[in-house]
Order: structure tokens, then sequence, then C-alpha cells
């Protein structure tokens, strides 16, 4: 059996991926992995997504710059999650030009809870899009 058969795949070929700083532990961004995606990433390093919205092969930072060296990859233990260790080439992985895209927190009391944003903008997301 080939280690890629391991994976369980839902009913669109796809399994959610998510992007987590090898050093630092925190989760950047989550996306999605077809069959070809996982195994050109597990060949090359270097993370490689599906795009539901142009239904393509998204190679991470292909536009912007803003690459991801892959240092490990886990499987969870339902076979339907993939995990990237990842090093986070430029220190932006959000193409809102932010180090995460989990940079919103919900804040403030139960009656008037409201998502707050804890993270700075470090790129111009304009300057990494053309």
């Amino acid at each position: 059996m080939n280690w890629i058969d391991d994976v369980v795949f839902d009913a669109d070929g796809l399994v959610p991926a998510i992007a987590q700083d090898w050093q630092s532990g925190r989760i950047l961004m989550v996306a999605w992995m077809n069959r070809e995606a996982l195994i050109e990433t597990a060949q090359t390093d270097r993370a490689v997504y599906w795009s539901r919205s142009r239904k393509r092969l998204w190679r991470k930072g292909e536009e912007s710059g803003n690459t991801q060296r892959v240092c490990s990859l886990r499987l969870d233990c339902d076979g339907d999650v993939i995990l990237l260790t990842v090093e986070q080439q430029g220190g932006v992985a959000c193409h809102t030009g932010r180090e995460s895209c989990f940079y919103r927190e919900l804040a403030g009391t139960a009656q008037e809870r409201q998502w707050q944003v804890t993270d700075a903008v470090l790129k111009n997301p304009e300057s990494m899009y053309k």
C-alpha cells in the first residue's frame, strides 16, 4: 500500500490542510489539498494546495512570493486532515498581508461580543498581488 492511500479524501477529492509555523506553533492558515497537491508537496517540500475558487493547483506564494517550505507532514488519526509544519518565507501567510489568517479574536462581554483585529498588516496586499 502506498502512503497516499491512507489519506481519506472527501467526496470532492479534497482533504483539509492546516499550515502551522514550525518554530512558534502558530496556525497560519487552513487550505485544501487534492491528491496531486499532496503528492507534489511531499515530493518538493513546498506547500501546494487546491484552490477551490480557481479550480486548479495553487503553489503557495506563486503570486505573492510568500512560499511555505514544508518541514513535516502529518496525518490525523482518522486520516482526513493534513498538518503541515512550515517555514513561512516572507513572514506573511495571509492574503491580507498578515502573518496568519487567524488575526481576529472574539472579545467583549457576552452581550457585546465582536471580532477584534489582533495582528497588524506586515505587507501591503497590493504590493504582493498584481
